[in-house]
């Protein structure tokens, strides 16, 4: 068998291998990702420990919308809102204004915590899903740890003052990053700019949702805007621009105008100064392989997962993409077999390897066929 390594595109492109630092946000604690990719821009501290305040409220909803979609709970589904639910309606925090022993469903109480930020809901929903609000932290902090969160405890659902209820911007981004791959139905509820409560024993209640940035013209949908007297102000934001997707989350901004402008402005960084490029897609054939004593001379290859790579626009090297493989390669192949590997490299350095995978079966010839082509093999080098 012969080693043979294909060079199947070239792209003159500058990668980046480090985060970039040539723009400081004014914050104590700051992170920036591009989705698709996975590639930090940006940061600043980023596992610097924090009170994420009303993000917590972001773990909330993904612990509602999981058991959704394993059947466990509908949005039809009603909660009787307790006297501890209520209270918090009636002590100055962000509330939806739920009566006690209202019967509210999953529905509205979701989109009271996602768009008017309602403490009172999120008491609500924890207690109606687990029984008790500490026992419903309990399912957030093991959430927390599935995910990778490994600088997180949840001590409540809300995000309100409790020293035990601490995350950093890394594992805000983890977990916001979660929410939108695994529910992007859910997620455009976050885009909201009002949510309107038909309360009881009143008139309706219209809130306008608290992200600065839905109101910017720059593409956001989200996230989740927080506020401690003892952390200031905070922000999960994401951006969508042509079917790129930016996420920043930033703790300790000193005022509601320095959190719009500074998010915005780390945003707007990672659109300026980098691009994302698609190495490939999932599942798409890249290129042709040559078989050895099969019912097909060659065989389609891909790989299983979107390559994407993030770019800086500011300068431009050489980025090679490659098939490395023993060839041609013996029948018989299943499909979905390895049978090599992908590899992306950037000036001499690997930076991405994946399993190069057969697309479809290759049945071995019979074993006349066989003699003859090895007897051609040995004659004339054809395979």
């Amino acid at each position: 068998m012969f080693k043979k390594i294909f060079t199947i595109i070239s792209l003159y492109l500058s990668l980046i291998f480090s985060v970039s630092a040539n723009i400081d946000i004014k914050a104590r604690t700051a992170i920036l990702q591009d989705f698709l990719s996975g590639e930090i821009l940006y940061e600043k501290d980023p596992d610097r420990s924090i009170y994420p305040a009303s993000m917590t409220k972001i773990m909330t909803a993904i612990i509602a919308f999981d058991l959704i979609k394993s059947g466990d709970l509908s949005l039809d589904d009603k909660f009787i809102i307790s006297e501890k639910a209520w209270r918090l309606s009636t002590a100055g925090y962000s509330s939806m204004f739920i009566m006690v022993g209202d019967e509210v469903s999953v529905e509205d109480l979701l989109l009271g915590i996602i768009i008017a930020s309602g403490n009172d809901a999120c008491i609500a929903l924890a207690e109606g899903i687990a029984g008790t609000e500490e026992e419903f932290a309990i399912l957030m902090t093991a959430k927390a740890k599935e995910l990778g969160m490994e600088n997180t405890n949840f001590a409540n659902s809300s995000g309100i003052n409790d020293p035990d209820n601490y995350s950093t911007v890394r594992d805000i981004l983890i977990m916001s990053t979660y929410l939108i791959k695994e529910h992007p139905k859910y997620y455009e509820w976050f885009a909201e700019k009002e949510f309107t409560w038909n309360r009881t024993g009143g008139d309706p209640i219209t809130q306008g949702n608290r992200n600065p940035l839905l109101y910017k013209n720059i593409g956001a949908d989200g996230i989740k805007t927080g506020y401690l007297a003892v952390e200031k102000y905070s922000l999960a934001s994401s951006i969508n621009r042509k079917g790129r997707r930016l996420i920043a989350v930033g703790s300790g901004f000193e005022t509601k105008g320095s959190r719009s402008r500074e998010s915005s402005r780390l945003l707007t960084y990672g659109l300026t100064n980098f691009d994302l490029v698609e190495i490939n897609k999932a599942n798409e054939p890249i290129d042709k392989i040559d078989v050895w004593l099969g019912k097909q001379n060659q065989v389609d290859v891909h790989v299983d997962t979107d390559i994407y790579k993030t770019i800086k626009k500011a300068k431009k090297r050489l980025l090679k993409i490659s098939l490395k493989y023993d060839g041609p390669v013996e029948a018989p192949i299943k499909k979905n077999q390895k049978i090599g590997t992908y590899r992306v490299v950037y000036d001499q350095e690997l930076i991405g390897e994946y399993d190069l995978l057969a697309s479809n079966d290759v049945q071995k010839v019979n074993i006349f066929t066989r003699l003859i082509k090895s007897l051609n093999y040995l004659i004339w080098g054809d395979v």
